[in-house]
């Protein structure tokens, strides 16, 4: 069985070898302490989100406080093209439904998509408050999926900084009904072409709201160079659509 996994920074870890002590304070350490309830001898892992594992044993434990001693330090890779879940705000928390999910199953960045069609609406502070409780929501199903790395959220896009970012992909999928290509097919055209060569590439998945896109996005994403690609013969919600491609994804290019 995997280990606990709770974070710190990058500061306080990257120091650490093997032998070292290192105390677990703040909400973590009272998570660990108080909530978890682990006791000295048993094993945890303490991570920076940015790939740096320390496998850990507790020496004590007290009143929001863990104390462990370094067993060992690995620092672990990022998976080959990188991948990027844009999705549209949704009613319902489904939006955040969606990035909680794909984030278990091994999305690397979620960034949050004001569609011409999305009820909700993140204006002005909303933008900052919104984005905050999205960070909170993958560092958790990050630290439930026991993984080294936290997703990155990043800042609110409209359509037109949606079309900027498909640019700078290695490939951008809208995941699309009306879609002729399936994604895996779509994917094996791509990394059979000299750009799905290159490792260090983003993948984009683009997931439209309840309403669905708008033609006149679609067309402009199309425009940017992306490709529509469909998932299945069923219609899948806003929340379900993008974990179900990462779940493709990661198949098609050998995450899993």
């Amino acid at each position: 069985m995997s280990n606990p996994v709770f974070y710190a920074t990058p500061q306080q870890l990257a120091p650490l070898k093997p032998g070292d002590a290192f105390r677990l304070d703040g909400a973590e350490g009272r998570h660990a302490a108080t909530v978890k309830r682990l006791t000295p001898g048993e094993p945890v892992d303490v991570c920076d989100g940015g790939g740096l594992r320390l496998v850990c044993t507790v020496t004590a434990a007290s009143a929001g406080v863990l104390d462990v001693r370094v067993d060992q330090v690995a620092a672990e890779d990022a998976a080959a093209f990188g991948l990027v879940l844009v999705q549209a705000l949704a009613k319902g928390d489904r939006d955040e439904l969606a990035i909680e999910t794909a984030t278990e199953l091994g999305v690397d960045t979620v960034v949050p998509w004001q569609a011409e069609r999305s009820i909700v609406r993140w204006k002005a502070d909303k933008a900052a408050k919104g984005r905050a409780k999205w960070q909170g929501a993958v560092a958790a199903a990050a630290k439930q999926a026991r993984r080294a790395r936290i997703p990155g959220v990043g800042e609110l896009v409209g359509t037109a900084g949606l079309v900027d970012l498909i640019r700078g992909a290695g490939l951008a999928l809208v995941l699309h009904e009306d879609a002729v290509d399936t994604l895996p097919a779509v994917v094996r055209s791509w990394r059979g072409s000299p750009a799905g060569q290159d490792t260090g590439a983003s993948i984009v998945m683009v997931v439209g709201p309840e309403g669905g896109m708008s033609s006149r996005e679609v067309d402009a994403f199309l425009a940017a160079g992306a490709r529509t690609a469909r998932l299945g013969r069923h219609v899948l919600r806003s929340s379900t659509a993008g974990p179900a491609a990462v779940v493709l994804l990661s198949e098609e290019l050998g995450r899993w």
